[in-house]
């Protein structure tokens, strides 16, 4: 047995593009249902998520993640980890993974995904809400998606917002979030929010609506009313609607139902819009299946290089 690969971060991004993992996300659905495990393990507003995935044809990855929003404060990262990948055919150790690589190429990948599918072929301008980490991918994942589209940041804190506009040349800092969602023909939430941040009212017709942040059960980005007006979609519904705030909320109360979720990425031929005018909304709900589909495209990309 070969000693495993080593990938980390600076290297491993400079393998990568937008457009290839997006479509590798794709493939990765055309292969047998994944068997995923998940566990969260909650203290105050920390949180370890330990997950497992499994997928025929593809193999085995297992992530752990603590997600510390305090770390913020200490100028230490929220998320830290590791993702281990596993082969196919033996079980054996194939590659250790950075965790920052894969949670980059993860989470805006998975969000592009769903918008090249579901946002207006025209879309031209692109509101990021929250300016963290997450949001420097998103500028660079819907850049690739979108090369034509022009950036709006917003963040509660505006100095961050201001800070991160500055380092792109077709991004704007805005301190106006309503007025800002009504201008944008795409809106991606990126934030750590336990409380809507983006009211449904505000989302003008042919709008996609792009909910990242909310992981947590107690944890909402956009009101009841975001998600009515909507056609709804998520990567996975055995990831988002028993454990997520965004969903698990509003089908508790009878806002939403589960039949009212048009399709997961397992049906990714139902991703389609129906008309310009029509809002479509996609909850990024993660998942260990993504994290493998995503290491194993950066494991081969790596060996490629």
């Amino acid at each position: 047995m070969s000693a495993p690969e080593i990938i980390p971060f600076d290297e491993g991004d400079a393998q990568l593009d937008w457009l290839g993992l997006t479509e590798a996300i794709a493939a990765g659905h055309d292969l047998p249902k994944a068997e995923i495990a998940d566990s969260f393990l909650y203290r105050g507003d920390d949180t370890l998520l330990n997950r497992a995935a499994w997928i025929d044809g593809l193999g085995i990855a297992v992530k752990s993640a603590t997600v510390f929003p305090g770390n913020a404060a200490k100028n230490v990262p929220a998320i830290n980890g590791g993702v281990s990948l596993y082969s196919d055919d033996l079980g054996q150790l194939e590659a250790i993974v950075d965790f920052h690589l894969v949670t980059k190429w993860k989470t805006a990948g998975d969000s592009l995904l769903a918008a090249r599918r579901l946002a207006r072929a025209d879309a031209s301008v692109i509101l990021v809400v929250g300016a963290g980490a997450v949001a420097r991918s998103l500028v660079a994942a819907y850049s690739a998606g979108f090369p034509d589209a022009s950036f709006l940041i917003w963040n509660r804190t505006g100095a961050k917002a201001e800070a991160l506009a500055g380092d792109f040349d077709h991004v704007t800092a805005v301190s106006d979030l309503a007025t800002a969602v009504a201008k944008a023909d795409i809106v991606t939430c990126a934030t750590m929010s336990t409380d809507p941040v983006l009211r449904g009212e505000w989302v003008s017709p042919g709008t996609h609506v792009d909910l990242i942040g909310a992981y947590r059960p107690d944890m909402r980005e956009a009101d009841d009313a975001a998600l009515t007006r909507a056609r709804v979609f998520v990567d996975s519904l055995d990831t988002t609607v028993g454990h997520i705030g965004e969903l698990k909320d509003p089908i508790a109360r009878g806002v939403l139902s589960q039949d009212d979720i048009v399709a997961d990425y397992y049906d990714l031929g139902a991703f389609k819009r129906r008309s310009d005018d029509e809002i479509t909304l996609f909850k990024n709900g993660g998942g260990a299946h993504l994290d493998l589909m995503v290491s194993r495209h950066i494991l081969d990309s790596w060996r490629a290089r």
